[in-house]
C-alpha cells in the first residue's frame, strides 16, 4: 500500500465520485479526512468503513474552507471533488446561482490549495487532482457558471503546476463526461417525463447524446485514475488535463 502514511483530503466525498476516490486512495493506504453533506448514520458509516474523518464545512464561503483546511490538517494528496450545477440562459441566470457555483467549483480549489502548498513544499511531496470536468474543455448552453468555473479550474491547474515544478508537487486535472453516479440515475425518470422519452432514449440521446462510446464512465474509473497520479511513475505528469469523456472532446 503505497500511500501508508500519506494523508489524502477529498471534498465532495461523502457520495458519488468524491466517495469512489477516496476508497481507491484507502485502498492503497491512506489516511482519509472526508468532506460533504449527508445523513449523520451515513456519513459515520462511511467513516467506520474507511477509518475516516468527517470535517463538514460550507465551501462556498472562504470561512468555511479554511475551517475545513485547520481541521484537516496537514494534506499530502488534495482532491478538489465538491461542485454544483444550475441550468439557465445568460439573461436568466441567477446571479446568487453564478456566485455560488464560481465559489464552490472555483474558489474553494483555489483556497484548498493556496492553505495546503506550504506543507507539501515543506516536505517535498504532494498531490493536487481537481476534478474538472468535459465543460472545462468544451462548452453546452445555458450553463454559464459551470463552465466558467470549469475552465477557470483548468487555469488554475496549469498555473499550479509551473510554479510547482521545481518540487515533486504535481497538479493535474480529471476531466470526466457523464458518470454513472446516484445523481445521474436519479435525473433520468423526471426527464423521462418531461420530455415522454423511454428510459434507453434519456440516455442515449439526452445525456450520451455527446459521448461517442454511448457509454458511462465508473466512479471507480475516475478513483483508479486518482491513485495513478499520486504514483512515482506519475511524477512527470503535472499541469494536464485527462479527460475521461467517451471521446466528448475529440469532436
Amino acid at each position: 500500500m503505497f500511500l501508508s502514511g500519506k494523508r489524502a483530503l477529498v471534498t465532495g466525498s461523502t457520495s458519488g465520485i468524491g466517495l469512489a476516490i477516496a476508497r481507491a486512495l484507502r485502498a492503497e493506504g491512506a489516511e482519509l479526512v472526508l468532506n460533504g453533506f449527508g445523513e449523520p448514520d451515513a456519513i459515520a458509516a462511511l467513516c467506520e468503513e474507511l477509518g475516516a474523518r468527517h470535517v463538514g464545512a460550507d465551501l462556498t464561503r472562504r470561512e468555511g474552507v479554511e475551517a475545513l483546511m485547520a481541521a484537516a490538517g496537514a494534506v499530502d494528496i488534495l482532491v478538489n471533488n465538491a461542485g454544483m450545477q444550475f441550468v439557465a440562459p445568460v439573461e436568466a441566470f441567477p446571479v446568487e446561482k453564478w456566485d455560488q457555483i464560481i465559489a464552490l467549483n472555483l474558489t474553494a480549489a483555489f483556497d484548498t490549495c493556496r492553505l495546503t502548498i506550504p506543507h507539501m513544499k515543506a516536505q517535498n511531496w504532494g498531490r493536487i487532482i481537481n476534478i474538472a470536468s468535459a465543460h472545462s474543455l468544451t462548452a453546452s448552453p445555458f450553463k454559464s457558471a459551470y463552465v466558467s468555473a470549469k475552465h477557470g479550474l483548468t487555469g488554475l491547474t496549469k498555473t499550479l503546476a509551473l510554479e510547482l515544478a521545481r518540487t515533486r508537487i504535481t497538479a493535474n486535472c480529471i476531466s470526466p463526461g457523464y458518470v454513472w453516479t446516484p445523481l445521474v440515475e436519479n435525473q433520468i425518470p423526471d426527464t423521462m417525463k418531461a420530455r415522454g422519452l423511454t428510459r434507453e432514449q434519456v440516455i442515449e440521446d439526452v445525456m450520451l447524446e455527446r459521448q461517442p462510446t454511448k457509454d458511462f464512465a465508473q466512479p471507480s474509473d475516475l478513483g483508479e485514475l486518482a491513485v495513478f497520479l499520486c504514483r512515482d511513475a506519475a511524477q512527470q505528469i503535472t499541469g494536464s488535463n485527462i479527460s475521461m469523456d467517451g471521446g466528448w472532446t475529440a469532436q
